[in-house]
């Protein structure tokens, strides 16, 4: 008998993974959590139904919303993450040397305690010494926060349950305060490929517009997530990710990476012609919201 993870990306769609055996079921206080593990794909991790991430994929995620903002900013010392209980972005960050602290605010410690156990080539970025584990909700971490980070990257899983308020115009706003006078945020901005996709996609891009004076949006392929295809958000108070990615600085780091590329860090922002248009016609909302706001050619 087959055994198959079904998880619907829309009404009329499905994605299927053959799942060779279940390695743990769980409910915390806030969602909850399945382990399987696949021919595919390796084991994969569900939240609520949802697949977050699999062994064979989650290099390119974590890759691509750490090591982007990383070749922009000249100096990162001190790191927020928001979400990231599995330490796969920490992983990442602990290849910069410069960074001092990084606090790792997830509010689902049974999440976290999953992860250690089932996928420790991540939850190892969680026990290097600068880490700071809080387990408490991201949105009230950041109220009171002002001028702190230098690199901000919302790690959170959807704009949907208990992580609904990390895609508020509050959060963003909160986020712009937090972060010092050229810091940056990062965040997942989800997939806009399906039409039940896109208004959250629409929305996400208009927040950040708002709140920061640069606001770019850049993609990437990751098989399990709806579509196999990912957006990812840049925003910034003074970097702009083209004009000050320092390819030379990054690549002379010497990092492994599986997926991202300084030529890759290019390309990404390179986006199809029905995102641009998604993009530039929230914008266009924007601007004639807000008398001499930002004009695109800024961006």
């Amino acid at each position: 008998m087959e055994y198959w993870f079904s998880e619907m990306h829309t009404d009329n769609v499905k994605m299927s993974i053959r799942v060779e055996k279940q390695l743990f079921s769980g409910v915390s206080d806030l969602q909850r959590i399945d382990v399987f593990d696949s021919q595919e794909f390796g084991k994969f991790i569900t939240l609520d139904g949802s697949v977050i991430f699999s062994e064979k994929d989650e290099f390119t995620y974590d890759e691509m919303i750490v090591h982007v903002p990383m070749a922009v900013h000249p100096d990162v010392k001190k790191v927020l993450v928001i979400g990231g209980g599995d330490g796969g972005v920490a992983r990442e960050l602990g290849h910069y040397s410069e960074i001092e602290e990084i606090d790792v605010v997830e509010p689902d410690e049974m999440f976290v305690n999953v992860c250690r156990e089932f996928f420790p080539d991540n939850a190892c970025g969680l026990d290097d010494p600068r880490v700071k584990l809080h387990n408490r909700d991201g949105l009230r971490f950041l109220r009171g926060k002002t001028d702190q980070y230098d690199l901000i990257i919302n790690d959170s899983t959807d704009p949907l349950g208990h992580t609904a308020g990390l895609f508020t115009r509050e959060f963003y706003g909160s986020c712009y305060k937090a972060l010092k006078e050229d810091g940056i945020m990062v965040y997942q901005h989800g997939s806009p490929f399906f039409d039940e996709d896109e208004d959250a996609c629409r929305a996400m891009h208009r927040k950040a517009f708002k709140s920061f004076p640069i606001s770019r949006v850049y993609q990437a392929h990751i098989p399990t997530c709806p579509s196999g295809y990912w957006l990812f958000g840049f925003a910034s108070k003074k970097y702009h990710p083209l004009k000050d990615m320092d390819a030379k600085r990054w690549n002379d780091r010497h990092i492994k990476t599986w997926y991202y590329t300084t030529n890759l860090h290019m390309g990404a922002f390179m986006l199809p012609k029905y995102v641009e248009d998604l993009l530039e016609e929230e914008e266009g909302r924007t601007k004639e919201e807000q008398s001499g706001g930002l004009f695109l050619g800024a961006h």
